[in-house]
């Protein structure tokens, strides 16, 4: 590999400039009651977070965001068709990209997502294991809109094999002790997903063919749900999420207890007006003890995720994921077509285990479900064979981070400019065989009837919504839909 030379002393100075008002690692993750998150976990942290988050869009950037938006205690493993994941990712263990006919995988910048995006010179990047690009395949780290670039790092502590770009002028750092400095994010993981999982239950859930209704107590500012069986329909085919006496600004945890549990959906939008979207930065899914949990559908899935078994492997295949990814164990991202994760912030106030006893499951259908066969419209995703890794004993400084900005609680939705950007990038290898142009969509969700525009990735549609929703005022959305900033397949 060939790391790109042109403007390092400009990306060091750019990197200082964006550690603003800092605070150290270890004095934001202390152990305790779960209560709000703080960097480099959940709200957004640094200087330009933007009052508001779009749905998802391929617009100019709007903001910059510090905070970790997907980790993992053990490896990241990308198949299927899955195309990219946005924001600062951390991995612990092996990156592996072995995409199904093979093509590119964004990660740190996206083509469509919130266009929210690390600060310029930082790490977009970083595993504590080794970096294997399979043949056919390629990593590009950054982007650019309109007005020019965001470009970060990819610091790895072990080997890189295959091809990884990297837009200038981010680079490519070998440092033994890349991950050294968030074991403490580890443990803060597995602490939090034990404690919310612990929380007693506020409302219950039935879950019926065609839907999950959830019901909160109408008062509690912290609605917790705990769920003992699949949110699938009998067959494991994609159900709808309702929520019901769910007070404004309340956060909602959905602990779905069991050792492999299994949510699939086709509800959420990200669009103003769906109920999900104004629950999404207090929405979390936790799965507290899972050893194989699977996230499946063709939604714009709402809400975070966290999972608390470092042995575990959640595995996520939803056309789009909007909301933080924290993962004591492993993550499979995977799909049939070009699914993603998208970095929205979660700014919820989660229960405090100090004060709730163990909980007993309340979900209110008479029995738990078989077993479920596979959906013919959801993808059905590979168990990863390799072992959760053993990250490194810490060794390396304590990193600092900028103080949270969070979002105005009644956020009102921006439309994207519809400038076409200018893209510039340099490659640490070949240049991959297997980027799409810019085109505008023409794949539909088979069997909604509805022709719902994608994100333009892969071979499959990345569906905004279900039929009738009106996507971001129609006749927009095919605009944005061709004016692609990101490039993969």
């Amino acid at each position: 590999m060939r790391t790109p030379a042109t403007g390092r002393r400009r990306a060091v100075r750019i990197a200082v400039a964006t550690a603003v008002a800092a605070v150290p690692l270890a004095a934001v993750l202390t152990a305790g009651s779960a209560a709000p998150l703080a960097p480099p976990l959940g709200p957004c942290s640094g200087p330009d977070c933007p009052a508001t988050w779009p749905p998802p869009n391929n617009g100019d950037f709007t903001g910059r965001d510090a905070t970790i938006n997907v980790f993992t205690g053990g490896d990241y493993t990308v198949n299927g068709r899955a195309a990219e994941a946005e924001g600062k990712i951390v991995t612990l263990g092996n990156l592996t990209v072995d995409k199904n006919g093979g093509g590119v995988y964004n990660m740190g910048v996206v083509g469509v997502g919130s266009r929210v995006v690390p600060p310029n010179g930082s790490d977009l990047v970083t595993t504590g294991g080794a970096v294997d690009v399979r043949t056919g395949n390629s990593i590009l780290i950054g982007g650019s809109d309109s007005r020019g670039q965001a470009f970060g790092n990819l610091r790895h502590a072990g080997g890189v094999t295959g091809t990884v770009r990297i837009d200038p002028t981010g680079r490519d750092i070998q440092d033994p002790n890349a991950a050294a400095p968030y074991q403490a994010v580890l443990t803060r993981i597995e602490e939090l997903s034990d404690c919310v999982g612990r929380a007693a239950a506020t409302g219950t859930v039935h879950v019926a063919s065609g839907q999950a209704v959830f019901t909160g107590d109408g008062t509690s500012t912290k609605q917790v749900f705990n769920v003992s069986r699949n949110l699938t329909s009998p067959s494991g085919g994609q159900i709808g999420l309702v929520f019901n006496d769910i007070p404004a600004g309340a956060t909602v945890v959905i602990n779905m207890l069991g050792d492999s549990p299994i949510i699939n959906t086709y509800t959420g939008t990200g669009l103003v007006g769906d109920q999900t979207t104004e629950m999404r930065s207090r929405l979390m899914y936790n799965f507290p003890t899972a050893t194989r949990a699977q996230i499946l559908g063709s939604a714009q899935f709402q809400g975070s995720v966290l999972a608390g078994n470092p042995a575990g492997t959640t595995t996520i295949a939803q056309a789009g994921m909007n909301g933080r990814v924290y993962l004591a164990g492993n993550l499979v991202h995977t799909g049939t077509g070009g699914y993603e994760i998208h970095s929205y912030p979660f700014d919820g106030d989660l229960p405090d285990c100090t004060v709730t006893p163990s909980p007993s499951p309340t979900s209110s259908s008479p029995s738990p479900s078989p077993s479920p066969s596979p959906s013919p419209t959801s993808p059905t995703p590979p168990s990863p064979t390799s072992p959760s890794p053993t990250p490194p004993s810490p060794t390396s400084p304590s990193p600092t981070w900028p103080s949270p900005t969070r979002p105005s609680p009644t956020p009102t939705w921006p439309s994207p400019s519809p400038t076409s950007p200018s893209a510039s990038t340099s490659s640490t290898g070949p240049a991959p065989t297997s980027h799409h142009p810019t085109k505008r969509p023409s794949g539909h969700h088979p069997g909604d009837g509805s022709g719902l525009p994608s994100t333009g990735a892969g071979n499959a549609p990345v569906v905004f919504g279900v039929a009738g929703v009106a996507l971001l005022g129609l006749g927009g959305l095919a605009v944005l839909a061709a004016r692609r900033r990101g490039r993969h397949s």
